[in-house]
């Protein structure tokens, strides 16, 4: 510990008063050695204001408390993540709870993250969870670039150069006998959504919130909430009698939901609700057709989607297996198609 000066103690730490003769001279201890001092001048108030100036730029203590956890809640609190959709937002909120066990205990300052500090976090998350550590990396950048944009700091990206684990796409076809099987072991509010999800091609998410109104002059309205695009499906084949089941089988509620795919009691599916009855209708569904277990095991509703685009693509119409989906490109499509049932080709004779 440094003496305890004997003059001059008014001075804040770190400054220096040198007399000459009438006037004194303040000048700021940079430290270290050999000792280096920088003049602040003769006006003592002027001289406190650029003593502060130096000392905030050569110890910025504030920087220490801009954690990852307070540009994250700063993050959850904004515009941007306001606008995403309300599953993306979930998986945000559930994703942050892996990247603050590692970045918040203790909380780690912005500054002190660096590259090496997400490779460290890709290999601790990536011994469980490698897809998800992926995405988690990516969450981080955005936070990150978020609190660039926003002033919270100016430090470059730590996330940029950092590799993730290479990802398979999901291949897997349902074959009509699995769908079918399926079906035939599902209630009835189950099988409104299958039906629906296949004959429309259409997410999860999007096929329980179709409602009576979407319903209009024969078509039906689709507004997917992954990507915002907007569908009018004409009304037509199977679907027409899938939806005139639904409607009549709403009938016999006193008060119903609005929504298509409705519950024993006239309320709209929920999510939750929508996995366990599939997870239940698929235990029932292998015990009464064994030899196909491990398709059904490997069965997931969202496979639906991709199974729709591949029947409709194999009927000879790629263009309208894009439009149903509601894929950008005509390639999206084709590789979409081509990844979950390959391609479909010609004896030589």
């Amino acid at each position: 510990m440094g003496r305890r000066p004997t003059v001059n103690s008014n001075l804040p730490a770190g400054m220096r008063a040198r007399r000459r003769g009438e006037v004194t001279y303040y000048y700021y201890d940079t430290g270290g050695k050999p000792r280096k001092e920088i003049a602040l001048g003769t006006d003592y108030p002027m001289a406190v204001k650029k003593w502060a100036e130096l000392e905030i730029d050569a110890k910025p203590v504030h920087l220490a408390l801009v954690t990852l956890k307070y540009a994250a809640d700063r993050y959850l609190l904004s515009r941007l993540f306001k606008e995403k959709a309300a599953r993306t937002q979930r998986d945000y909120e559930a994703q942050l709870v892996f990247i603050m066990k590692f970045f918040n205990d203790p909380p780690a300052p912005l500054s002190g993250i660096k590259p090496h500090s997400i490779q460290q976090y890709m290999e601790w998350r990536g011994q469980s969870a490698p897809v998800r550590a992926n995405r988690e990396r990516a969450l981080i950048s955005t936070i990150w670039n978020f609190a660039r944009s926003s002033g919270i700091t100016d430090l470059p990206n730590p996330c940029a150069g950092v590799k993730g684990f290479t990802e398979e796409g999901r291949d897997v076809y349902i074959e009509d006998s699995v769908f079918e099987a399926v079906w035939k072991e599902a209630d009835v509010a189950l099988r409104d959504a299958l039906d629906l999800a296949y004959l429309t091609g259409q997410r999860p998410a999007d096929v329980l919130k179709m409602k009576e109104p979407d319903i209009r002059e024969g078509v039906l309205w689709i507004n997917q909430g992954k990507t915002k695009k907007k569908l009018r499906m004409g009304i037509s084949g199977q679907l027409v009698d899938v939806i005139k089941r639904i409607m009549e089988r709403k009938q016999t509620f006193k008060v119903r939901s609005l929504a298509l795919v409705c519950n024993e009691s006239g309320q709209q599916l929920g999510r939750e609700a929508l996995r366990y009855r599939f997870d239940a209708a698929r235990v029932a569904a292998i015990k009464a057709n064994p030899r196909l277990k491990d398709a059904i095991e490997a069965y997931q509703f969202r496979d639906l989607r991709a199974k729709a685009g591949t029947d409709k693509a194999d009927s000879g119409d790629m263009v309208q297996a894009q439009k149903q989906l509601g894929h950008s490109t005509i390639k999206m499509t084709e590789h979409y198609v081509r990844a979950r049932a390959g391609e479909k080709v010609e004896p030589t004779k």
